[in-house]
């Protein structure tokens, strides 16, 4: 019949748009196809039966996803209702599976697991009995064994979800379903995020995301959804809140109702992982409603529970808690665990706890934290943390100091053990977002003792802070697909770089760059660990390396600033008072010296300027510095700053002129770096495109190196710069550069035919001993939770290069020039790099903003 075959073909292409995720599109074909099929001659023949049951099902789902299960279920009663009317037995089978199948998914969808696992157990049956006699579809089936693995996830049962999710994989392959073989690839890689393995997720998610691209476009907004998760996960909130942003406006396209509300809760999450509890309330609140509207009480409790967390965090901010919002967090709570979401009930009670501490009632607390199980395999690393705060918390009320650092350590300790899991650099910074609050308590405890303990303060400090410089990285990691992309990146960057300068757009280009810069980095999660972790440094460690120098640690707790001060004889703590005025004057220095730096600034402007800066650097100087001077003598100094204190040009401070120091992330950074083996040998003077003024590296420093590999002009390209840096001791790299602040590897260098990365440099088999970055700043001035200073500098350092000089602030091409020359020219007569730096900053400390960063 004709109007069968038109309406067959409109069931074909619905039944597609439904797998791509076009549910409006879906819907509209798929209900043209039902009028066609009105017109038939005869409505009770078994081809017009069978094929309305078939549209009907499918509808079910199109409809469920752009409204609520009710018109779903509607449809898949009246497709029961034809299925009676079948006589033929092994059809009537078939068809009856098929609704159940599907019956059992939009019930998983809804909330409700076991019914819909119920149901689905009793399509397998039949839709399994159909495939063996030869009359079944073997795409109904693989959908059965995806949708239960679903069910499963949602339990939060791995094992049982990968056993269904390979079944299904396999009876992909079998049958050559290549759309619903995405889907379960896909769905690995969830699972593989719920047990904390982040790099298996995204190698699943980045996979995927390819094969939807090729093949099925309308899924990427949801592989997006699920890789936004395991970013958070990892702590790489910025690049999380990238995914959903732009996923979230193609869910609403699409209508996919469940995703899309989903993606907003994970937006609320990111959200609040920034401390902005007013956008997650709003995002929350919203997701709630929408899960309502689907009758979707599972995740309206979860979307329910974000928004409490962020009615939480604003009630511990304020100290003022009402009563009504514990017994709120309780209430919600119980119904999590009825809804048989332990993690999110665990969650819930976890932040009763905390308010109930805060107010007082500790048996209250303490009855509450009884309930809150044992964290299981799958419990979200964050949620571990947050129990071992309120364990902390607890004994802190009830003045149990010992037990609260008892309970900080074992959760650092565990954060650790998942960092070292990692794939790349940003994925191993990322994950010290989850133990800020920890971390702060411990250093707040030691603080408040009578008689703080310096050497304790010591090993808290190094706990916490700058653990990606705590690995020995991995060493020519070799990629292909990385290389490719990296080349396509450098080209689409020169040339947006061209188009701007010749008075163009570039947007379609920049565009283009960050897609590319984000496969780039994605790769890079998961091609192995960043590194060999290696144990955070003690004091009985650090004290003998000093050899005669003093080591300074700074550290922030609540508005005070302190210092240990260690030297080979032990240690000190110095407190040194407001952290906002310290941060307040290294501002205004900074602020200073990026005005002074032009070359071409007139005589009077610059006294003007440089009376700003002394002013600033006095202020600095009084407070940080001058305090610690009968500690710290005349002696070298190993500087660990903090927070805003890491754009400090030190030798710049009047009490530091002319002092030989260096600055390092961490005292276990520095330890590394000084005992680390490195090359000996080969020097590189490589010269960027633009500078102006004075040229040290064509005139001066070829006759203080003459034998030196100099590469400047058209032969500065990335890869004879690149193969020049492996293996060399010293490398001089005078090249205006860019930080990027989501991604140090993306910070950059500007050579002849483009940007040299510094994952490019990270990569290299043998990196140089040394990097001077003569010419731009792009030392270690962008901080992330943690105190993981990073930028081009600190790459660099993170990547096993042992010292890296650079500018904290902008610099003068001739006074960069200048300062370079009479720095290398001491490095030959011998003089170590930190003295050999200081002696160069003292000649004109406000115009040669340069530390010396990492051994020295």
């Amino acid at each position: 019949m004709p109007a069968v075959r038109r309406a067959g073909a409109l069931y074909r292409r619905g039944r597609k748009a439904v797998y791509a995720y076009t549910f409006a599109r879906a819907r509209a074909l798929l209900g043209e196809a039902l009028a066609v099929l009105d017109t038939a001659p005869s409505q009770t023949a078994v081809e017009v039966v069978e094929l309305r049951v078939r549209i009907l099902v499918t509808l079910a789902y199109a409809e469920t996803e752009g409204a609520t299960i009710t018109q779903g279920i509607r449809r898949l009663s009246d497709a029961d209702a034809l299925v009676g009317t079948v006589s033929d037995g092994a059809l009537r089978a078939e068809l009856a599976g098929l609704s159940l199948e599907q019956r059992g998914f939009l019930h998983i969808r809804a909330g409700a697991i076991d019914l819909g696992l119920d149901l689905l157990s009793e399509a397998a049956d039949l839709l399994r009995a159909g495939l063996a006699a030869g009359s079944g579809d073997p795409y109904v089936l693989a959908s059965l064994y995806l949708n239960r693995s679903l069910a499963q996830i949602e339990r939060a049962h791995t094992a049982a979800a990968i056993a269904e999710l390979d079944t299904c994989i396999e009876l992909c392959e079998r049958y050559g379903l290549h759309d619903i073989a995405i889907k379960a690839r896909h769905n690995r890689g969830y699972v593989a995020h719920m047990i904390g393995d982040v790099p298996t997720a995204l190698r699943y998610f980045a996979e995927t995301t390819r094969e939807c691209a090729a093949r099925a476009p309308g899924m990427l907004p949801v592989a997006q959804l699920d890789q936004a998760r395991a970013l958070l996960a990892g702590g790489l909130v910025d690049e999380a809140a990238r995914h959903l942003d732009d996923a979230l406006p193609r869910l609403r396209r699409q209508r996919v109702g469940q995703d899309a509300a989903e993606a907003e809760v994970a937006r609320a999450a990111a959200a609040l992982l920034h401390g902005d509890t007013a956008q997650a309330r709003r995002r929350a609140r919203r997701s709630e409603r929408m899960f309502r509207r689907r009758g979707n009480e599972r995740w309206a409790a979860v979307a329910a529970l974000a928004a409490l967390r962020a009615d939480t965090l604003d009630a511990l901010d304020r100290s003022r808690i009402s009563a009504t919002l514990p017994a709120t967090a309780v209430q919600l709570a119980d119904q999590l665990r009825g809804l048989l979401l332990e993690d999110e009930a665990a969650l819930a009670l976890m932040l009763a706890i905390r308010l109930e501490i805060r107010r007082g009632n500790l048996d209250t607390a303490a009855k509450l934290l009884a309930q809150v199980p044992k964290p299981r395999a799958t419990t979200p690393v964050d949620h571990r943390m947050l129990l071992r705060l309120c364990r902390a918390e607890l004994a802190v009320a009830e003045s149990d100091i010992r037990a609260a650092l008892g309970q900080a350590r074992a959760g650092l300790s565990e954060l650790g053990r998942a960092r070292d899991r990692m794939g790349g650099l940003e994925l191993v910074c990322g994950t010290a977002v989850h133990g800020r609050h920890l971390g702060e308590l411990a250093v707040k405890l030691v603080l408040e003792r009578p008689r703080p303990d310096a050497r304790r303060l010591f090993g808290w400090l190094e706990r916490t802070r700058a653990q990606v410089y705590r690995y020995e990285p991995v060493p020519d990691i070799r990629d292909a697909n990385i290389a490719e992309k990296a080349a396509e990146l450098r080209l689409a960057k020169r040339t947006a770089q061209l188009t701007r300068l010749a008075g163009r757009s570039a947007d379609e280009l920049e565009k283009q760059t960050a897609v590319l810069e984000r496969e780039i980095e994605r790769q890079g999660w998961y091609a192995s660990p960043w590194g060999k972790p290696r144990p955070v440094a003690t004091l009985e460690a650090v004290s003998p390396a000093l050899l005669g120098r003093v080591l300074v640690s700074f550290a922030t707790s609540g508005d005070e600033v302190v210092a240990v001060v260690a030297s080979g004889t032990g240690a000190r703590m110095v407190r040194l008072g407001s952290a906002t005025e310290a941060a307040e004057w290294a501002a205004r220095l900074h602020a200073d010296l990026d005005v002074l730096a032009p070359d071409t600034l007139p005589p009077p402007v610059v006294e003007v300027v440089k009376a700003s800066a002394a002013r600033s650097a006095g202020g600095l100087d009084r407070q940080l510095i001058q305090p610690l001077l009968p500690l710290i003598d005349d002696h070298e100094l190993v500087i660990i700053p903090t927070g805003p204190l890491y754009a400090v040009p030190w030798g710049s401070l009047p009490s530091l002129w002319g002092r030989p120091l260096v600055v390092a992330p961490s005292a276990t950074a520095w330890l590394s770096a000084t005992t680390g083996v490195s090359p000996k040998g080969r020097t590189v003077l490589a010269r960027g495109p633009m500078l102006t003024g004075l040229v040290a590296e064509e005139g001066p420093l070829r006759a203080v190196y003459p034998d030196a590999v100099a590469l400047d002009g058209e032969h500065a390209t990335v890869a004879d710069v690149l193969t020049a840096l492996d293996g060399a001791e010293l490398a001089h790299i005078a090249a205006h550069g860019e930080h990027e602040p989501t991604n140090a590897l993306f910070s950059r260098l500007e050579l002849a035919d483009g940007p040299l990365f510094a994952y490019e440099v990270a990569r290299l088999r043998q990196p140089p001993r040394q990097v001077v970055l003569a010419a731009c700043e792009l030392a270690l001035n962008y901080v992330r939770p943690g105190d993981e200073a990073l930028g081009y500098a600190g790459a660099l350092l993170a990547s096993g290069v042992r010292t890296v000089v650079a500018a904290t602030t902008r610099v003068g091409d001739e006074s960069a020039a200048t300062a370079m020359i009479t720095y290398h020219r001491h490095l030959t007569a011998g003089v170590n790099p930190a003295r050999a730096l200081a002696e160069s900053i003292a000649e004109d400390p406000y115009r040669r903003p340069f530390i010396c960063l990492g051994a020295g």
